[in-house]
């Protein structure tokens, strides 16, 4: 449809784009919607992803495709006009990872899809200049991993200090949709753009046969929605946190943000209490909640550090957790106090009891298959909680999933269980692959 010469102008316009608004940071942004053309659009569709579940209109990727320039082309003309109407979003609940909580989930139709991801393609280009360094969560080229070491960085250069660990309630269900508007103009003052945000955040939510229209929120899911959550706190908390608070503490604070989950650290206990009790009200000022259970401040001194009096009453330095991680104060192999992040518990647990159900359900299945996903499995679960400092919980891992693997394999039939010695044997030729560290934080600190 298109040639990769014609694709190159995409770059070559988001790039001018960015030009701009880091030239004029304060400036808003009154014609944008000409830069989304065929051609814009045709990027979008490469870039949204084709296997994903159907919306309400249950059209896939692949029948999109077969009229893929009249669709494109109809899509275009009804951005533009104001007649796109945004279809309602299926909304469905997938498990939090512990308990019974659920996590709602929207599902657009396909093709609200790749005009979401043309949008988000104009208004990256222009708060990429905007967003601060301590933000990673759904931006392009930065990751968790990136977050994590920078934490870890963080937590060694002040020998811990004190830690809050902030809880949003519901933050993807509470956004406020006027002070979300407010703050997008300050950037975006173009109609067309606008409209269309517009129409996303008031698109009905189709569950249970039933369509419903909330009042605030955006569904997590949408190509959007990671976008427009970023924005939001970036005025609400980022540029709050590093203009207002840090020039009013008294010693050296950080803060690290992945999304809606962030960390903020405080060398000194009498900032970090302060910060705690105006927090509420900076949030409550634009909507949000902090959870009052799961929000808590935490002694996070490195062992042997001398501690001032407001500091004694609490015992030895505490926990928190982070991205999956459990992160303490440990021991290296040269005897200094070093930050160690391991997988929390209940990650561990849900690893666990999802990898049970896969040899439960597959354990007739041949061995070679077996031996080739979970292996695979194992690959992947390195692949984000291998880090340095982990290669305990990863082993136990093995260990664990070892154990599974040859308590249902026991019972593929009634005629008895695989014993030891047998499994032992399968086992020289079908070996779990062992632990490995895909992530070093010794490299990652070089880089940052």
């Amino acid at each position: 449809m298109a040639g990769a010469s014609n694709l190159g102008t995409v770059s070559t316009r988001q790039q001018r784009i960015a030009e701009l608004a880091k030239q004029a940071p304060q400036r808003g942004f009154t014609s944008l919607n000409h830069h989304m053309d065929l051609v814009w659009l045709y990027e979008a569709f490469l870039r949204t992803r084709r296997d994903r579940a159907p919306g309400v209109d249950g059209q896939t990727a692949a029948a999109y495709e077969a009229d893929l320039r009249g669709n494109l082309q109809s899509l275009l003309d009804r951005a533009k006009s104001g007649t796109y109407r945004a279809p309602p979003v299926r909304r469905v609940h997938i498990p939090k990872g512990t308990g019974t909580e659920t996590r709602p989930i929207g599902i657009p139709t396909f093709e609200d899809k790749v005009l979401q991801r043309s949008v988000v393609m104009v208004l990256e280009a222009i708060y990429e200049q905007d967003f601060l360094d301590c933000s990673y969560g759904f931006r392009p080229g930065r990751s968790a991993h990136q977050a994590l070491a920078a934490l870890w960085q963080n937590l060694m250069q002040i020998d811990g200090g004190w830690i809050l660990d902030v809880d949003i309630r519901k933050f993807f269900d509470t956004l406020d949709h006027a002070h979300l508007r407010d703050l997008l103009a300050q950037r975006v003052q173009d109609g067309v753009l606008l409209r269309l945000i517009g129409k996303w955040l008031n698109a009905g939510v189709l569950e249970d046969g039933e369509i419903s229209y909330p009042e605030e929120g955006t569904p997590q899911g949408g190509v959007v929605s990671p976008l427009l959550a970023n924005v939001y706190l970036h005025y609400v908390l980022d540029v709050w946190f590093e203009q207002q608070v840090k020039p009013c503490l008294g010693g050296c604070a950080f803060l690290i943000r992945y999304a809606d989950d962030f960390i903020m650290g405080f060398a000194c206990e009498e900032d970090a209490r302060r910060v705690l009790e105006v927090l509420p009200k900076r949030f409550g000022k634009y909507g949000l909640t902090i959870h009052p259970d799961k929000t808590r401040l935490v002694p996070f001194v490195a062992p042997g550090r001398p501690k001032r009096d407001s500091q004694e009453p609490h015992g030895g330095p505490g926990t928190f957790d982070f991205l999956g991680f459990t992160h303490r104060w440990g021991t290296s192999r040269k005897g200094n106090a070093v930050v160690v992040r391991q997988t929390s518990a209940s990650r561990f647990s849900r690893v666990v009891r999802r990898i049970a159900e896969w040899c439960r359900r597959n354990r007739h299945q041949p061995i070679p298959e077996q031996h080739a996903t979970l292996s695979q499995k194992l690959r992947g679960h390195d692949g984000y909680y291998g880090i340095t400092g982990n290669s305990r919980a990863l082993s136990n891992l093995r260990y664990v999933v070892t154990r599974l693997w040859r308590k249902w394999l026991s019972r593929r039939s009634w005629a008895g269980g695989l014993s030891w010695e047998r499994f032992k044997r399968l086992w020289e030729c079908f070996a779990l692959p062992p632990p490995r560290v895909v992530h070093s934080v010794y490299r990652q600190a070089v880089k940052l």
